[in-house]
């Protein structure tokens, strides 16, 4: 089985356990110190919050701020619209921001929201036909 470790660099650690925790993500404890917290979204899934500093310890490149800087967007898919909308209130409510407007492209909706980091992340929900046919097919078949 192959897991995805996504690692963000955070300067205040506590508060971003609580984000993510608030979003639905599990803390980790073996995994959890004073640099680094591992959250699981599910069996596949982790993000490791790392402090700054221990985010440079794992590469001779600049960390970037995320509140001024793009390096990735992380997308999550939800089993619905609703709960898109409602993953994006959690985020607003627990800190959040907005990246983008929400898109709607009527087989696929998404958010594109920040952490109080400033890391992107996005939440959508795929119709389930269009993942079978294609987007194309699937428009085709609404017309």
């Amino acid at each position: 089985m192959t897991q995805i470790f996504v690692n963000y660099p955070t300067t205040d650690l506590n508060r971003s356990k609580e984000f993510y925790a608030n979003l639905g993500a599990e803390v980790v404890p073996e995994f959890t110190d004073e640099n680094a917290a591992c959250l699981k979204w599910d069996e596949g899934i982790f993000f490791m919050i790392l402090t700054r500093e221990y985010l440079g310890t794992f590469t001779d490149k600049p960390i970037a701020d995320p509140h001024s800087t793009a390096q990735v967007l992380t997308a999550l898919s939800r089993d619905s619209r609703d709960d898109v909308d409602a993953t994006r209130a959690k985020i607003l409510d627990a800190g959040g921001s907005e990246n983008k407007e929400p898109q709607d492209f009527g087989f696929m909706y998404s958010i594109s929201m920040a952490d109080p980091d400033g890391n992107i992340i996005e939440f959508m929900w795929l119709d389930p036909a269009a993942v079978e046919q294609g987007p194309e097919a699937f428009a085709a078949g609404q017309e």
